[in-house]
């Protein structure tokens, strides 16, 4: 190395101490990759195509099954290896008609979307009373109010510095995932959530909910914010309230679906593998471009472009499209049983779960030898527009990696895009194509495809360690 390109590389080696790679080697084809991503459109045509072909990949539906079957031709067709389906049985939940009205103190339609898995009201639905209340402890307090009425939860509204819609959105999913557990016991008919988001273009925002064996399993759903809100003001002036509500969603079982994945074989230690995954399901409303057609795009097309540049690495690069992440993962969780055998060569796991809006970043848990390698490689995306990584990778971003992480004792990365904008869009109807700008996405397939390709191809595999994990939670 000359002495000037010693010394403009230095503050990067020295932040990259204990790195297994120098990332300097792997300029030249790191440039060949963000060039061919800056400049194909692929990506983005992809993701358009998706969404205007198949609408939503909700379980059971034929969009979800039509989209597995489009993945696996376009790979085969684009010359990937290995490129097969994976069978995984997946929960058939049914929306059915669903509709809030307020009754009184005037007749409105209010904004809702009734949460995964939840029971139906009947087709009559119910009509009830309503009662606000911001907290578990409040509907303690008020219990001897409840029986009959619809309870409504309006908590509030935290601030935090950084991140504040998705702090908010782990903060209070538990109402989510477990108010109508609470209402029921004390005679609720019904429950609804203000959506766990900031007020914007009053939508309301899906997810799923987990009943409790010996629990009365009632209907919930999410309200608009800016509907909550104007119950929570109604019944603050002491005014009252009257609702009907109806959801006709149905339990339609256990149906088939599959897992798409895809390969480049290793040209030296096929058996050593990366794997790329997202899930390529979703909720119903909107076609969820952004959570998480892009990153689904992402992860294909990095693989799709280390293949069109005829590069094959040392080890093998696995694309992985997953099937149901948001009702209870039960493809990640069928990925780890197939694979059991191997996981033990599974080298470093990456998912691209949390979209595309910039800044984007690399998240990684593993060892520290891992944690500097992997700092090291994302040095070359930083003229991009990738901020320094950040560790551990987040809780809530690694759903579907996660069992496989967990049981294998792997290195885990997660592609992390800008929480706050997201949130706008996630499980809402407006998560459509146009949510995902075009040049984002390319950075995103661009940065995941250095990072997969100096990955498989450098001397030394990342040692085995998961660190602090890929923090899953199952709770979409």
């Amino acid at each position: 190395m000359d002495a000037d390109r010693a010394a403009w590389t230095a503050p990067h080696r020295a932040r990259s101490v204990g790195s297994l790679v120098d990332p300097w080697s792997y300029r030249d084809v790191a440039a060949r990759l963000i060039g061919e991503a800056l400049v194909d459109r692929t990506a983005w045509d992809k993701l358009a195509y998706l969404g205007d072909a198949f609408g939503h990949r909700m379980n059971g539906t034929p969009g979800q099954q039509l989209s597995i079957d489009w993945a696996l031709e376009a790979m085969q067709r684009e010359g990937l290896e290995n490129v097969r389906a994976e069978p995984v049985s997946v929960p058939n939940w049914i929306r059915g008609k669903e509709q809030v009205t307020l009754l009184d103190p005037y007749p409105r339609e209010l904004v809702m979307v009734g949460y995964g898995n939840s029971v139906g009201t009947g087709p009559e639905g119910i009509t009830a009373d309503a009662i606000v209340v911001r907290s578990f402890e409040e509907l303690e307090s008020r219990r001897a109010e409840v029986p009959g009425k619809i309870v409504v939860f309006s908590p509030p509204w935290q601030h935090f510095a950084h991140d504040e819609s998705w702090e908010n959105y782990l903060a209070l999913r538990h109402f989510r995932i477990s108010g109508h557990a609470r209402a029921a016991e004390f005679g609720a008919v019904a429950v609804l959530l203000r959506s766990i988001y900031k007020p914007h273009a009053r939508q309301a925002h899906t997810g799923s909910l987990k009943y409790i064996d010996g629990i009365r399993r009632i209907p919930s759903a999410a309200l608009a914010p800016e509907d909550a809100l104007m119950l929570e003001r109604i019944h603050a002036r002491g005014g009252k309230t009257r609702l009907h509500l109806v959801m006709n969603a149905v339990d339609g079982g256990w149906v088939d679906s599959a897992n798409v994945v895809g390969e480049i074989v290793g040209r030296e230690r096929p058996e050593e593998v990366i794997v790329l995954g997202c899930q390529y399901d979703s909720w119903d409303n909107g076609t969820s471009s952004l959570d998480d057609g892009c990153g689904a795009i992402v992860v294909w097309e990095s693989l799709r472009l280390i293949s069109k540049l005829g590069l094959r690495p040392r080890r093998t690069i696995r694309t992985v499209l997953f099937t149901n992440e948001e009702n209870g993962c039960t493809g990640g969780m069928g990925y780890r049983d197939r694979h059991a055998a191997e996981l033990v060569n599974h080298v470093a796991m990456l998912e691209a779960d949390s979209g595309v809006l910039p800044p984007l970043q690399f998240r990684v848990s593993g060892t520290p030898q891992t944690i500097s390698t992997v700092t090291a490689i994302a040095e070359l995306a930083e003229t991009i527009g990738y901020a320094p990584i950040g560790t551990p990778v987040r809780i809530g971003t690694a759903e579907d990696i996660h069992p496989s992480v967990e049981a294998g004792d792997i290195a885990s990365l997660t592609l992390q895009g800008n929480n706050e904008p997201y949130s706008v869009y996630h499980h809402a109807a407006g998560d459509m194509v146009e949510a995902v700008p075009p040049t984002e996405l390319a950075r995103g397939v661009a940065g995941v495809a250095v990072m997969a390709y100096v990955l498989a191809e450098m001397p030394q595999r990342l040692p085995r360690g998961k660190g602090e994990g890929a923090r899953g939670t199952s709770d979409g």
